[in-house]
């Protein structure tokens, strides 16, 4: 399923070197990015790659964008955005998506470890569990009474056995496994942060199974080597002079690891 079928970069960039998010994109200014049932952004460090999926989560209103107004005082940051357009894509049916799914979301790295942070200090996932049930309106006497309520302290019991039993990647596994969900466009931002090589592996073939059979569709930004290889993606990349598409093995990044690797080669024939 192809929900966002094309996204093009707003064409005016402002003269002020300053200027937040233009200056990032001054070289592929104006570029339509096509794109595909899983779509990765690679670059280096400063390559852009974080801040062109909140250009695209913001332009969408996703679920987990993050402002770009910097608390109101990026003046263009606005007009950025509304030089910038997207065509969303068609259905199994070939009919035009009118809107996007209610459960489509932008879910950043530092979001899974916020997360697995809540789970390590079960402290503040207390607090937090209880601000929640405040939020809703419910008073002091009721808070009480839900922590010391079975349940409540049934979810404090799962949270410090996650806390001992697992570590941050069997943490961002399951994490994923949650929030991955079928018929939805997810933007995901470096998805591989916490996770080993052979989870990073598996974390690729359930997003290719989520894309290929369940309907749901990836904007990845990514350098990961094991991401980029095992991705069923079509891959551009923001550290061309201008905005291609590139197998994963002409990349960089890539091809420093396999310069590496030849390198010790005789230390892995041993």
């Amino acid at each position: 399923m192809i929900y966002l079928n094309s996204f093009k970069l707003s064409p005016f960039i402002d003269r002020n070197p300053n200027a937040y998010p233009d200056h990032v994109f001054k070289h592929v200014a104006g570029e339509v990015i096509l794109f595909d049932r899983i779509t990765v952004i690679y670059g280096n460090n400063g390559s852009g790659k974080s801040t062109l999926l909140n250009v695209i989560a913001n332009k969408l209103g996703l679920k987990g964008n993050e402002s770009m107004l910097s608390n109101g005082y990026n003046k263009y940051a606005i007009p950025f955005l509304d030089f910038c357009s997207y065509e969303l894509g068609e259905d199994e049916q070939e009919r035009p998506i009118v809107q996007l799914p209610d459960s489509s979301q932008y879910i950043k790295s530092e979001d899974i470890l916020y997360e697995i942070k809540k789970i390590q200090q079960s402290g503040v996932l207390r607090e937090s569990m209880l601000f929640e049930q405040a939020k809703k309106g419910i008073d002091k006497e009721k808070l009480e009474l839900i922590e010391q309520s079975h349940g409540f302290r049934q979810q404090m019991v799962v949270v410090k056995f996650a806390q001992e039993k697992y570590s941050n990647g069997e943490t961002s596994m399951q994490l994923f496994e949650q929030l991955l969900t079928p018929n939805s466009l997810f933007l995901l931002d470096e998805p591989e942060t916490s996770l080993s090589p052979q989870n990073q592996l598996l974390l690729a073939e359930e997003i290719n199974e989520l894309a290929r059979y369940c309907n749901s569709q990836f904007i990845i930004a990514s350098h990961s080597p094991f991401m980029l290889g095992t991705l069923q993606a079509k891959i551009y990349s923001l550290d061309e002079t201008s905005l291609r598409t590139c197998d994963w093995v002409e990349l960089e990044n890539i091809q420093f690891f396999y310069q590496f690797f030849q390198k010790h080669q005789r230390e892995f024939e041993k």
